[in-house]
């Protein structure tokens, strides 16, 4: 158990307390603690009756089971991996700017489940934080199932069929002007470790510096050879 407590305290914090509410709400709904009914984004009860907390819920709610546990073990594999790389890389010593990237993604998923009747929100938030690790990174080669290999900025969407074969989009340029910045609020709440401020639409500090080696940008960054998904 000790193994198992390092691993967990060894997650970054943003990551790790998501990660726990993604196994503890299933579970007290697998327990019948609770009725998995509260759980659902029903746009009814959310406008209508005002139960305002059904949004949180739906986020970290999954109805697990003999034929969804396979699908909610990937995308929970998926969250602890993918929010772990961006939490220590692209967002590394950044949390307020890393929690306000969630805080946007998650209330765009909010208004599109209320619009499109999307009654569980677990999925889609981590496809959201996937899809940010793969523009980022969109020229790394990696590997999926059974050999294939592909570059990085193609794996949400094949991710994307993956989930919808087994279990039955976020734009974000690294150009332009900074349209969102992180509130400052969070700042004095979650401080950053060193300076520098991104928002969205604009990379992070350490992929500008490697594109000011490169020329100003004109080159392109060499990623390596790849990896096996899973790989640390």
């Amino acid at each position: 158990m000790s193994d198992i407590g390092d691993w967990f305290r060894s997650i970054p914090a943003i990551t790790r307390y998501w990660f726990a509410a993604t196994v503890a709400v299933p579970l007290v709904g697998k327990l019948g603690l609770i009725s998995p009914a509260y759980f659902f984004l029903w746009p009814e009860a959310f406008l209508y009756r005002f139960q305002v907390w059904r949004p949180i819920t739906a986020t970290f709610y999954f109805p697990v089971g003999p034929g969804t546990g396979f699908l909610y073990l990937v995308n929970l594999y998926f969250l602890y991996q993918y929010s772990t790389r961006l939490e220590t890389g692209a967002f590394d010593g950044r949390p307020a700017d890393y929690l306000f990237m969630l805080l946007f993604n998650w209330i765009c998923i909010v208004i599109t489940g209320l619009a499109m009747d999307m009654q569980l929100l677990m999925i889609p938030l981590i496809m959201s934080v996937l899809y940010v690790w793969a523009q980022l990174n969109r020229d790394m080669i990696v590997s999926f199932w059974f050999g294939t290999r592909f570059k990085a900025c193609y794996l949400p969407w094949v991710i994307l069929g993956f989930n919808y074969i087994i279990g039955g989009s976020y734009p974000m340029d690294l150009g332009g002007r900074n349209f969102l910045s992180t509130p400052q609020f969070l700042y004095r709440w979650l401080p950053s470790r060193r300076g520098g401020v991104s928002g969205f639409g604009v990379p992070p500090a350490s992929m500008r510096r490697a594109a000011d080696q490169n020329g100003g940008g004109g080159g392109r960054h060499n990623w390596g050879q790849g990896f096996r998904l899973g790989d640390q």
